[in-house]
């Protein structure tokens, strides 16, 4: 398999690992890889009046750092954009939005090592 395929169905697996948690932590998935023009969120879930804008970052080990390590303020600015167009195009503006990250930590078996889910500063 190539390396991009790799990567894609790593990032699945990640992405499935984070639906499976955030709905045991009581969170209701509205949707998943939602794109405007701004960019994308992997998952956006409900937990009563929480709104949260999810990215999953899955990394094989730590060669590269750490997932969460990965996201850099541009990247937060970008998560905030896209958090922002979701509530203005749903009418969301009394909700509570939260920009969070599932970082994901597999070894080279595909074994789950660390699955964290951390609230990001906006």
């Amino acid at each position: 398999m190539s390396s991009g395929r790799q990567r894609v169905g790593l990032g699945r697996q990640g992405e499935e690992l984070a639906v499976q948690e955030l709905q045991r932590r009581g969170y209701e998935i509205v949707a998943r890889n939602w794109r405007c023009a701004l960019g994308e969120a992997d998952i956006i879930a409900r937990r009563g009046p929480v709104w949260a804008f999810v990215e999953v970052r899955t990394r094989r080990g730590a060669t590269f750092g750490l997932p969460e390590e990965s996201i850099t303020p541009r990247k937060r600015a970008r998560m905030m954009a896209v958090a922002e167009r979701y509530i203005a195009e749903h009418g969301l503006w009394e909700a509570e939005g939260r920009l969070m990250v599932v970082a994901v930590v597999m070894d080279r078996a595909g074994h789950l090592q660390r699955l964290e889910v951390l609230e990001v500063e906006g």
